[in-house]
């Protein structure tokens, strides 16, 4: 039997299709108060699953798909290359913990070409597994340092939990659209939280391998690629942490209005005093939006910082590290769980 109720068209059994602008759609089932996914599919590198690799379990998934679909991605290394495409949003990738399910590749060709995990589609969840470029990783394995991206965010509304990103130089391509990142730990070196994303990193731990650079070179954290002052993308890290070896800048401009923001964050004594560089955009500061509150530990002390870190009003703050910086329409509370 159907039920209609002021739009919504729902099986009795529990099946909801929830209707959104134009012919996007969130499709889930309902337990109790809960929304999980209409159907859950299995990578178990014994055999004793659906698939043996996570990509087959994507690949199986059809294309414009409109329900959600769970793919739990059982404890181990899995190397390979995963690639979720444009046209095949609602996936949710569940691992068994960050330590335990691992995603492994090393290509290096290029940051377009190199990444281990390459998230293009909408409305995707991964929680509890790990991506590396095991190129640089561990850093000291005889490989020149170059550009190896471990995971290439594309897609809007985009969420990870319990997530790992581990590389040296451009680990984590936070690339385009909306996304939120929850109690995830990056590991890098250079510039390895970079890209013109929308996104808030909460609870996080950046992990920075300064041991890896040569002696009295420092790294950088991000590299944000704002490229017009009425963009709203920009980096916000809200209650993380800081920690590691050797010296780091928090960011440096990919583009000339790039924008991070550090909120009631731990900082380990590893940040570099001036706290920010220009990088090419020297002469061109005032177009960057660079800036610290409420941040503590032995290196948050901000009398050495760089005079044009900007000093935002307690409202352009609140409005930075708000959950509406990503989410306006309420995407994060109707994804299933």
């Amino acid at each position: 039997m159907w039920i209609f109720v002021r739009g919504i068209c729902a099986l009795s059994i529990g099946i909801a299709i929830i209707f959104g602008r134009g012919t996007e759609a969130q499709s889930y089932r309902s337990v109790g108060e809960k929304k999980v996914a209409w159907r859950t599919v299995v990578v178990d590198q014994s055999g004793h699953g659906n698939f043996s690799t996570i990509q087959a379990a994507i690949d199986d998934v059809p294309s414009n798909n409109r329900f959600w679909v769970s793919i739990l991605v059982k404890a181990g290394v899995y190397r390979e290359k995963v690639t979720i495409p444009y046209d095949k949003p609602y996936i949710i990738l569940k691992g068994q913990g960050k330590r335990r399910t691992r995603v492994v590749w090393d290509d290096h060709l290029n940051i377009a070409q190199s990444p281990t995990f390459t998230s293009s589609a909408d409305n995707i969840v991964v929680k509890c597994i790990s991506f590396e470029n095991s190129y640089n990783d561990p850093w000291n394995n005889g490989n020149p340092r170059v550009p190896a991206v471990a995971a290439m965010v594309t897609g809007d509304k985009s969420s990870f939990y319990k997530c790992g990103f581990y590389g040296l130089q451009d680990t984590l391509w936070d690339a385009l659209g909306r996304h939120y990142f929850h109690r995830c730990t990056i590991q890098g070196a250079v510039d390895f939280i970079f890209g013109t994303a929308q996104s808030i990193y909460e609870g996080c731990t950046i992990s920075v391998v300064g041991e890896a650079l040569p002696p009295r070179i420092t790294g950088f954290i991000t590299a944000q690629g704002r490229t017009d002052p009425n963009d709203g993308n920009g980096f916000v890290f809200k209650d993380c942490k800081v920690v590691g070896s050797g010296s780091t800048f928090l960011g440096r401009p990919w583009r000339g209005y790039s924008r991070v923001i550090f909120y009631n964050s731990n900082f380990s004594n590893i940040i570099n005093p001036n706290g920010w560089d220009p990088w090419r955009f020297a002469g061109q500061e005032g177009q960057l939006t660079y800036a610290e509150y409420g941040c503590y530990g032995p290196g948050s002390d901000m009398s050495h910082r760089v005079k044009w870190e900007k000093k935002l009003s307690s409202e352009e703050i609140r409005q930075l590290t708000s959950m509406s910086f990503v989410d306006t329409e309420g995407w994060l509370q109707n994804q299933p769980s």
